[in-house]
């Protein structure tokens, strides 16, 4: 079968890069015929599994008109970017409609009408309607069904050509782990008595750090510290239980030492992050508007708040999790659940359904 992948950008850290990374190399093992679409940025290297054609049109709407054009016949065109038309779009991003407006609830009015006078995002929202208002997408992935009911409720795009399929781990994160949980967190400063939580990802606005910063500034315990991977624009915070790591190289080290994993984010499609967590048996504090959260049982793999900035329902969800007996009761039963999302379910889910459009 002759496949066409699609993804405007590169980034080596990039979750949907890696992804396309991992499927091509699944699809070129089983003999399929690939071309990557995707712009100059891209590396020949990392791309050893068939044509790579790079664009040089830099924004959204520029590059879709160019991959309509570039595409070729008797070609499945499966895009993870938002494009004009395509066979299959896997819809990792959720819908840039949503997140606009419920960003607005979460920051200044000013900075919300600065924005709007922003190009780039009309073009995403004219993407989006060709996509799923004017038939552009025979088939539509959804990485959780809060996805799914978005996609349909917004835009009354056929639930028949809705199929869900959730981020999925590689093997690696199912293996033992050198090394002992102990010798971990002292190599990150931790000590026995520390109850470590943990927030990762890029985005801060969008995934809530200033509330999982208000709900840790009001944590009686001082032995609870919230330890931040990754990059961003510091909010304004005075507790010193708070540690900006930057970038991190080894988060498989940085999962195993902490306690919990703390994500009060204001939407999220499906945190791969969350399910990370879930895999090194550390519980999840998350909130509805994350897809993530409808593959766990609030209470039992952690918690589900409805809103992000409801701080004081975060602040009694750490401060219900920071029970050392409850979270060690949790610790395999949060493991168990990560091993039914593997890559490789992921991958052959989605193969069957790029076949069926053959």
């Amino acid at each position: 079968m002759k496949i066409g992948l699609v993804r405007r950008g590169f980034s080596r850290t990039g979750g949907a890069e890696n992804y396309l990374k991992r499927f091509g190399r699944a699809l070129a093992d089983a003999g399929h015929q690939l071309t990557l679409y995707s712009t100059e940025d891209w590396p020949q290297a990392e791309w050893p599994y068939g044509s790579l054609i790079r664009l040089r049109p830099s924004s959204p709407l520029r590059f879709a008109q160019t991959v309509q054009k570039s595409r070729q016949s008797e070609e499945i065109l499966f895009s993870l970017d938002r494009v004009l038309r395509c066979d299959c779009y896997r819809a990792g991003d959720g819908l840039h409609k949503l997140w606009l407006e419920r960003r607005v609830e979460h920051e200044a009015p000013w900075r919300a009408r600065f924005r709007f006078l922003n190009r780039k995002h009309d073009e995403l929202l004219e993407l989006e309607r060709a996509l799923f208002q004017r038939g552009g997408a025979r088939h539509v992935i959804a990485n959780s069904g809060l996805v799914k009911r978005e996609i349909i409720s917004e835009y009354a795009y056929p639930e028949e050509k809705i199929t869900v399929i959730h981020n999925g781990l590689p093997d690696v994160h199912f293996k033992n782990k050198p090394g002992t949980r102990l010798d971990m967190r002292r190599d990150w400063g931790l000590r026995e008595s520390d109850i470590a939580l943990l927030f990762a990802g890029s985005g801060w606005e969008r995934k809530g750090l200033k509330y999982a910063l208000q709900a840790v500034a009001q944590i009686a315990n001082r032995n609870v510290h919230l330890l931040i991977a990754g990059v961003g624009k510091r909010p304004a915070h005075r507790s010193k239980n708070v540690r900006f790591l930057g970038p991190v190289i080894n988060m498989s080290s940085l999962f195993a030492a902490t306690d919990l994993f703390v994500l009060p984010t204001v939407y999220d499609p499906f945190s791969n992050a969350c399910l990370e967590a879930l895999s090194y048996g550390v519980p999840v504090i998350t909130t509805v508007t994350n897809g993530f959260a409808e593959i766990i049982e609030s209470g039992v793999h952690g918690q589900v708040i409805n809103r992000p900035d409801d701080v004081g329902a975060l602040q009694k969800a750490i401060e219900k999790w920071i029970d050392p007996d409850r979270r060690e009761s949790a610790r395999e039963t949060c493991r168990e659940l990560a091993r039914h999302y593997s890559m490789n379910r992921n991958l052959e889910e989605t193969l069957r359904v790029l076949e069926s459009l053959e």
